[in-house]
């Protein structure tokens, strides 16, 4: 794996993105109440705060759980919740180490298909399947991981050409598109939930 992703749109944060499965499956754990490029660049900072040019499962999972809350929480933050995504990138680490030896890559090197890809994605910590279907279609379009059936299990998010999400951010202009999407589904929901009330 090594590509050039746009998604923290800060270049030696996608850089590490792009070369590193751990960072790419951290940046999408942390992808959610938060900016997306705020996300993606996450990793990086968490890199660099070990004194690391990568993130390591073995070390993370290991880490003091307050001492690594703490290396989230300087300023600027991780994440707007830092303690609490410190402690689910630990046990994301904890399960890669349990399962995989550490090595994020072997969640979806040499899976049968989509279906299986979709099943392990969806069983790390952290993992729903909305963010399972999200990075399975970011495996796809983006980092070339295109096992039989991938786009059907990754559903609506695994369609070419549309702008639904991280998956489908390849610069500035499709960021553009995929905030405009999210707004767009944020007010058909407000919508919804206003009739029903």
């Amino acid at each position: 794996m090594d590509v050039t992703l746009h998604l923290a749109q800060e270049p030696a944060a996608d850089e590490l993105l792009g070369r590193s499965p751990l960072a790419a499956l951290v940046g999408m754990l942390l992808d959610q109440q938060v900016p997306m490029e705020w996300a993606f660049k996450g990793p990086r900072t968490i890199a660099d705060r070990m004194g690391a040019d990568d993130l390591d499962a073995h070390e993370i999972a290991v880490q003091d759980p307050e001492v690594f809350a703490a290396l989230l929480s300087e300023k600027p933050a991780v994440h707007r919740y830092p303690g609490a995504m410190a402690k689910r990138i630990q046990q994301l680490c904890q399960y890669l180490v349990e399962h995989y030896d550490g090595n994020a890559e072997l969640v979806w090197r040499g899976v049968e298909d989509g279906r299986e890809l979709l099943r392990r994605l969806e069983d790390l910590p952290g993992f729903g399947k909305q963010k399972a279907q999200i990075f399975l279609a970011l495996l796809g379009k983006q980092l070339g991981v295109t096992p039989p059936g991938w786009r059907e299990a990754a559903g609506g998010y695994g369609e070419a050409r549309s702008f639904r999400s991280v998956a489908d951010i390849t610069g500035p202009d499709s960021l553009a598109k995929v905030r405009a999407h999210k707004q767009e589904m944020k007010a058909a929901a407000k919508a919804k939930n206003a009739k029903k009330g």
